[in-house]
């Protein structure tokens, strides 16, 4: 995953943990995609202030993933679900309709798991 897309997800795991400044700066360069010079313009200080608020936030993302793991613990359970319905969409194919009434509701619970990670 590159570096753009994994403080991004980081920032919406714990960018309200973030001061205002480092949230606003943030969100305008990763999540608008703004240049450093873009983003110090719409928020009135320098390109090295925003650089600043930039490198120091994404220390701080880091810091909160390594001492939570909140992301990695989210990616753990969204594999296990994926993984169980696809068990459970493999073993549907039976006669028994006990088992296959159950292997639909796991199949369903799944799905809504992973449409709560979207």
């Amino acid at each position: 995953m590159d570096k753009n897309t994994e403080i991004s997800l980081l920032f919406d795991f714990y960018g309200q943990l973030l001061s205002v400044k480092q949230h606003e700066a943030v969100s305008l360069y990763y999540n608008d995609d703004l240049s450093l010079s873009e983003t110090a313009e719409v928020m009135g200080i320098t390109r090295q202030g925003v650089r600043d608020l930039v490198k120091r936030s994404e220390a701080e993302l880091y810091e909160y993933e390594q001492k939570l793991g909140l992301y990695k613990r989210f990616e753990g359970v969204t594999e296990c679900a994926k993984s169980i319905r696809s068990l459970a969409e493999s073993a549907a194919d039976t006669d028994n309709e006990n088992i296959k009434s159950a292997l639909l509701n796991i199949i369903s619970l799944t799905q809504k798991l992973e449409q709560q990670e979207e």
